[in-house]
């Protein structure tokens, strides 16, 4: 069965188990599959048609989240203009990934290996690469040590949002603001 070609409501069916997913896994990673089918608004031989076991399931959670990781890089146009600007644009568009940045920083999701899949990763990379090229980003930094501090950044921001401890504009202001000042290059 793949994915793309999935409408009508098997499509909304394997929708809501993999949303529900996604939501149950951030809450309790060692939920059992009745809860998530609970959350879906499933029956459980239901769950069981789309995704006979757990591993399945993960497995299919992982495609979905490099395929939103995908659309996150698009929305972000992380090929074009200034690297440091490239970076700002994929934090908005990284934070609007909700519940799935929980199953990335909690390990239950692999960054690597769903970002590579769908070119994110390269797409990181490449932004990283372009702003110590084009002199945007702090030449005194690693590109690795640049995704390290994006990522740092957007936890925290996921972390108040989730929460609920700021406002979702403040969160977002104070995640740009922190991000420039840590990795642009330095005033001449």
């Amino acid at each position: 069965m793949t994915v793309d070609l999935e409408t009508g409501t098997r499509g909304r069916t394997r929708k809501a188990i993999l949303d529900a997913a996604v939501r149950v896994l951030a809450a309790d990673p060692g939920a059992s599959l009745g809860q998530i089918s609970d959350a879906a608004d499933v029956g459980r031989t239901t769950l069981h048609r789309y995704f006979p076991d757990r591993a399945e399931l993960v497995a299919a959670v992982m495609q979905e989240a490099g395929r939103r990781l995908g659309d996150a890089a698009s929305r972000a146009r992380l090929d074009e203009g200034p690297g440091l600007d490239a970076l700002l644009r994929a934090c908005q568009a990284l934070l609007q990934l909700g519940d799935l940045l929980t199953l990335m920083f909690t390990g239950v999701v692999s960054i690597e290996t769903c970002g590579a899949e769908h070119g994110f990763a390269q797409a990181l990379d490449d932004a990283c690469t372009r702003g110590l090229a084009d002199g945007t980003l702090d030449p005194r930094l690693t590109p690795s040590w640049l995704q390290g501090v994006l990522w740092s950044s957007l936890y925290l921001g996921w972390s108040e949002l989730r929460d609920g401890t700021t406002p979702p504009h403040e969160v977002v202001s104070q995640l740009l603001l922190t991000v420039r000042k840590a990795l642009a290059a330095p005033a001449a």
